[in-house]
């Protein structure tokens, strides 16, 4: 063998990068390596939306405990880097247009309320209200849980450049968005400050000779093989989870989704520089001109696109005013699939986005014609049946996993990286630890309390 090392994790996405990180420096492993073949945070890390919230759906208060935990830990690096990570905490916003959508999210807000998202205050009158406005920056002092707006006059006082339909929206508040680049190369400069080593190359082998993990094969670019000695190894791969478990003889309950997001310049201040991330909650039909819709559907490839789309469209700026972007993002037609990169995506999507968003704030309509450049990039979610992560010990001896992040892996990256790091130091675990457990899926029925929740907690 050509190296030993106490840990070997393969991955080098943010996931990979946080579990080194709180092995190394929070627990003084003292030999960990990062296994890729790509640059470390470059497959679908550094397509983020970098978004985070504790706005989390039941069953239990796992996926909750989990966020707040993680957003501790990302308000800890912001102190502890005079905010390198670019923490702001403008919160979400979920607008609606429907009185009947009002009542759900009314009542989805009682319930993550009772989950640990933070107390539930109603405002009803734009002349009596103590709701606090969001600042454009900092995250400092601000208020948790969550406010929802029923008063139209209110919305707009607040919210202009919301369509004036709104009737309801609904503002939760530990939530926002970080750098995710900055975020996992500080946690991957402190790793290998602390020893951490990165080996370029693709893991093709693992070898478990005597019952457990104690070497993995890796294969270089130039076609030559190192085998490197190991005492545990952690899977960390992103989209590739299930290819590499099965290296393992593993087959893990998770499939993958490609997920699009697609930014412009926003000259027009559409969508306001200082605004939180807002979503969309209602249906849409996209608006186009007589002319337009004669056009299309006259065109059996093209027809889709008169259909009502679903709810979800959705944002945030990024960037200065006067000089940000617009990122957008829909899930109209979601699909599983084997990753493939580079990423393919339908060619309409920009202007579906784009006029899909300007049911909700009008200002968009100024980009109809003619669209903008706009800049498109994605990455896959690796999902588990019920949208939650798997993290600790495999059914292999010496083997762990810290993967199926679906679209939240900034957001609880660090928490997730502390509670792998507990696991294989044999630490105090939280007790949402056994919620995150491969082992969960044991149990023939526990999949049978979330119902239909593959998309719990997807945004």
């Amino acid at each position: 063998m050509n190296g030993t090392y106490d840990v070997a994790i393969c991955g080098a996405g943010i996931a990979g990068v946080a579990a080194a990180y709180y092995l190394s420096v929070e627990h003084r492993v003292s030999r960990v390596c990062i296994i890729d073949a790509g640059d470390p945070l470059s497959l679908t890390s550094d397509k983020s939306t970098e978004c985070y919230r504790n706005w989390w759906p039941g069953p239990g208060t796992a996926m909750v405990e989990m966020s707040n935990r993680s957003i501790d830990l990302l308000e800890s690096i912001a102190d502890a880097t005079d905010n390198r990570i670019a923490m702001s905490r403008r919160g979400y916003a979920f607008a609606t247009a429907d009185p009947r959508t009002v009542n759900t999210l009314r009542a989805q807000a009682v319930d993550a309320a009772a989950r640990g998202a933070g107390p539930f205050r109603e405002h009803g009158s734009a002349m009596h209200s103590d709701y606090f406005a969001h600042p454009s920056e900092g995250w400092r002092n601000l208020p948790e849980g969550i406010d929802l707006l029923t008063d139209p006059a209110l919305i707009q006082q607040h919210f202009p450049a919301l369509t004036d339909s709104a009737c309801g929206l609904l503002h939760v508040r530990r939530c926002g968005w970080v750098s995710a680049q900055q975020l996992g190369a500080w946690m991957l400069e402190e790793a290998r400050a602390h020893g951490v080593t990165f080996i370029s190359g693709a893991m093709s082998a693992v070898n478990r000779a005597g019952g457990r993990v104690n070497a993995v094969t890796v294969q270089r670019g130039d076609g030559t093989t190192t085998e490197l000695g190991v005492g545990a190894l952690v899977l960390a791969p992103g989209p590739h989870l299930a290819s590499v478990a099965r290296l393992l003889d593993l087959e893990l309950p998770v499939t993958c989704e490609c997920h699009v997001k697609v930014g412009l310049r926003d000259t027009l201040n559409a969508f306001p520089a200082d605004a939180p991330l807002l979503s969309w909650c209602d249906p849409v039909r996209l608006p186009w001109s007589g002319e337009e819709r004669d056009a299309l559907a006259a065109d059996a490839e093209s027809r889709y696109l008169l259909e009502t789309f679903p709810p979800g469209v959705h944002g945030r700026p990024m960037g200065r005013s006067g000089h940000h972007y617009a990122w957008m993002l829909w899930t109209y037609d979601l699909a599983d699939s084997e990753p493939t990169f580079p990423i393919e995506w339908d060619p309409h999507m920009p202007e579906i986005i784009i006029r899909g968003l300007s049911a909700m704030l009008p200002g968009m309509r100024g980009y109809f014609d003619p669209l903008p450049r706009t800049l498109v990039d994605g990455g896959y979610y690796c999902k588990t049946p019920e949208n939650r992560p798997l993290v600790g010990p495999l059914p292999v001896d010496g083997a762990f996993v810290n993967a199926a992040y679906s679209g939240y892996g900034i957001m609880t990256s660090c928490a997730g990286g502390e509670l792998l790091a507990n696991h294989l130091t044999g630490s105090a675990l939280p007790d949402y630890a056994d919620a995150l457990l491969p082992s969960r899926y044991d149990d023939p029925t526990y999949l049978d309390q979330f119902g239909d929740a593959r998309n719990a907690g997807q945004i």
